[in-house]
């Protein structure tokens, strides 16, 4: 596979619990392009919506360069309530395996966005997150396209997807949307 381009981007990676470890296809893609970057927790074992907002929009604060954003598990909860405070610094959003907002109690924190660029939810018909019925509920609820997945469990490590094209090729599909909406805005 050739790599897509991503230049005219910055993208940040968004892991959930754990920080998505060495099998981790994020990990994996970070490893294989080197300027994507990710955003850093204080603790990765206790999810903390609001701190781990705050942080993201830090990141998202350093640069004006518009970003791609691509968020698995709790990281798609965290994604989503950054961007409620900063809409115009995202240009597409990649959530994939979202983690469900009532097993975090985080419902009334998430409920209400409507996210207003180019984005994919990615669900798992088995993900024991969150089931791909509620997963394309959330999409929808959310303004975002939904993909299946299929039986991939919760699109991790664990998963077997190694560094997980399908997903590339969904991160390039939004690159272009958002290019050609910039392009067409402009």
């Amino acid at each position: 596979m050739t790599f897509p381009d991503f230049s005219h981007y910055r993208v940040l990676i968004v892991p959930g619990l754990n920080n998505s470890g060495a099998g981790h296809w994020q990990t994996r893609w970070q490893e294989r392009y080197p300027a994507f970057e990710r955003v850093e927790q204080d603790d990765w074992t206790h999810p903390d919506l609001p701190a781990w907002s705050r942080r993201l929009q830090q990141s998202l604060r350093s640069s004006a360069q518009p970003a791609l954003l691509v968020a698995h598990s709790f990281g798609c909860l965290t994604t989503l309530h950054a961007l409620q405070h900063m809409r115009h610094h995202a240009a597409a959003v990649l959530l994939v395996a979202p983690a469900d907002p009532e097993k975090f109690n985080v419902v009334s924190l998430v409920s209400d966005i409507r996210l207003r660029c180019p984005s994919i939810v990615v669900g798992s018909e088995n993900d024991p997150w969150m089931a791909g019925e509620l997963a394309a509920y959330w999409a929808k609820r959310w303004r975002c396209g939904f993909v299946n997945a299929g039986a991939r469990g919760h699109i991790n490590a664990d998963s077997g997807l190694g560094d997980w094209p399908e997903g590339l090729r969904h991160l390039a599909l939004l690159a272009d949307l958002a290019l050609a909406t910039r392009d067409h805005v402009a």
